[in-house]
């Protein structure tokens, strides 16, 4: 599986963009994009931009990817706290847990 980062182009050359996202710039390939224009988002993966994507998709993503950076404990971007703004069931007790997933087979769980 591969993890697209979206971009944002800053500047536009032939075959290329100069793009920035996630606290880096990169110049990547645009040849499977039509019309590259500064201000647009773009899904890069190995240094090619591989999708156009609408701003609201980029925030998507971002998201995403800042969920999955504290998932794996790399903490999170300023603009998304370390929150993923539910409870999640390793915070849970037992009878919060068994609600959830409509299970009375967790007795073996029980922690608080």
């Amino acid at each position: 599986m591969c993890i697209g980062i979206p971009m944002q182009v800053m500047s536009v050359e032939p075959g290329f963009a100069n793009v920035a996202g996630r606290s880096e710039t990169r110049r990547v390939g645009t040849l499977l994009i039509d019309n590259v224009e500064p201000g647009q988002w773009l899904l890069v993966f190995l240094d090619d931009a591989r999708e156009a994507i609408t701003p609201e998709r980029a925030a998507e993503v971002n998201a995403t990817l800042d969920l999955l950076a504290v998932a794996i404990g790399q903490g999170a971007s300023p603009a998304f706290p370390n929150d993923a703004g539910f409870v999640l069931p390793s915070e849970m007790n037992l009878s919060a847990v068994q609600r959830m997933t409509q299970s009375g087979s967790l007795k073996n769980l029980e922690t608080t």
